[in-house]
């Protein structure tokens, strides 16, 4: 279980769909289940330094579970920058869904 605290009261002021609500109530506990998720939470998972120069591109699942993130830098030229912090980002991915979970990180220029 999660140590957050749990807002079950709360109401959005805007509708959502079932996905964002669902995803939304899994935070709550702790599951991080989805690569949605993932893309939904990108800059609070990766903080204004990686998320300001970079966003998700792609994700495939594997057949054993891990994924394979592709990521579009905002201008062409932090891809190399982007290429030394690839250990990094996968660390704060695999810290988020708690477990090892990226299998590889490549780039879309």
């Amino acid at each position: 279980m999660s140590n957050q605290q749990n807002d079950f009261n709360k109401r959005s002021k805007r509708p959502q769909t079932i996905a964002s609500a669902m995803g939304d109530l899994m935070r709550m506990f702790g599951i991080r289940a989805s690569d949605a998720d993932l893309v939904k939470r990108w800059d609070k998972i990766m903080g204004p330094e990686i998320s300001s120069i970079a966003s998700i591109a792609s994700i495939k699942k594997m057949k054993d579970g891990n994924f394979n993130i592709t990521l579009r830098p905002n201008n062409p030229a932090f891809t190399l920058q982007l290429s030394y912090m690839t250990e990094e980002i996968k660390e704060k991915i695999n810290k988020y869904f708690g477990r090892d979970a990226v299998a590889k990180i490549s780039f879309r220029k």
